[in-house]
Formats: C-alpha cells, sequence, structure tokens
C-alpha cells in the first residue's frame, strides 16, 4: 500500500516540500505563532504543549495510506537557506472526507513573493501523479483574495458557495468552493 515516503521532496524553483521531521518543532511552532496567520482559518495560535500535539500528529499522519482518509502536511522550506516559511498539505476535508482538499499557509514575511502559489502548483501535480486522486478542491473565505488568487492560479475552478453543512462544521458555511480534476489539469501542460 501506498504511502508517503519519508524522503519525498518536491522542488520547485526556488522551494523544498518534504514531511515533517521532529527536529522541525521549534522553527514550525515560532511561525505559527503570529496571530495574523489564522485571521481566515479555523485555528488559532497554540501554546508549545498544544502544538507538540499536533505536530505528533502531523508526523505520524504520514502512516496512512494513500486509500485510507488521509490529511497530510508537509514542511515548506527555502531551497537556498533552508529556513521553514510555510506549510501545505493535502487531505480530506473536514465536513466531507471523501474529497480532497488542498490546503497552505506561509508566514508573514514571506507573503507577495509568489511563494504559496509555488508551493501549491507542485503539490497539486504531487496529488494528481503520485497520490493518484482525480479530483482536488479548494475552499477559502470570500474576503480571503490573496487565497482566492493563489487557488484560481492553480487553475482551479469555482463551483459554488458552501451553504448547509452541519453546525459541527458550520466554519465552512459561506466559503467559496474550487475544484480540478486530473484531465483538466493535464490539460493546461
Amino acid at each position: 500500500m501506498n504511502r508517503i515516503d519519508m524522503t519525498m521532496r518536491i522542488k520547485t524553483e526556488r522551494l523544498i516540500i518534504k514531511p515533517y521531521r521532529i527536529e522541525d518543532l521549534s522553527e514550525c511552532f515560532q511561525l505559527m505563532q503570529d496571530k495574523e496567520l489564522f485571521g481566515y482559518m479555523d485555528m488559532d495560535v497554540m501554546s508549545l504543549e498544544e502544538y507538540k500535539r499536533l505536530f505528533t500528529w502531523l508526523i505520524e499522519s504520514y502512516e496512512t495510506t494513500f486509500d485510507d482518509e488521509f490529511r497530510y502536511s508537509f514542511n515548506i522550506t527555502l531551497k537556498e537557506s533552508g529556513e521553514h516559511i510555510g506549510w501545505c498539505g493535502i487531505g480530506a476535508l473536514d465536513y466531507d472526507i471523501k474529497q480532497k482538499e488542498i490546503y497552505y499557509l506561509i508566514g508573514k514575511k514571506f507573503w507577495r513573493k509568489g511563494f504559496a502559489k509555488e508551493a501549491t502548483k507542485a503539490l497539486l501535480d504531487y496529488g494528481f501523479n503520485v497520490i493518484g486522486l482525480n479530483e482536488i478542491v479548494a475552499l477559502c473565505k470570500k474576503e480571503n483574495i490573496a487565497s482566492r488568487k493563489v487557488i484560481e492560479n492553480m487553475g482551479l475552478e469555482f463551483k459554488y458557495i458552501v451553504e448547509g453543512v452541519s453546525k459541527e462544521f458550520d466554519f465552512y458555511n459561506g466559503e467559496l468552493y474550487f475544484s480540478l480534476n486530473k484531465k483538466e489539469h493535464l490539460s493546461t501542460k
């Protein structure tokens, strides 16, 4: 059964996307202390203990096979310096685990440099060509213009506004829903 290879490296012009290692904890925790990063997310700044639990779960999630309901998050580092600048991931959409969502976060000091676009395009290829997905979706708040641009630059198309999601996942109601299937993705290559 296929799963994430811990030696996996997705290399782009300026970035390396790779599985987290326990040694990454401190640098990743520091980035996640900026409250401004969570303006459009259903999470907030965490204590070190909370983050350690999350980080352990992130690493353990690589054991989940591609055939299961996976959720993989990866460390984004600068190729030149190795500095951690954010994360991206792909996996089960919270309110509908059959759908696979692509997601990302880039540290504020790295905004407006095209890193989100560069990382997500590479991860999109990985999702279709290595994991073997047939469709990938992305969601964002209407007000999150920067994220919408990243999603559209990946080639995902707006389909509808999410409505009627159960109270447990109410955060998603009102979000813009985008999708792209493998055939559409390959036709843009």
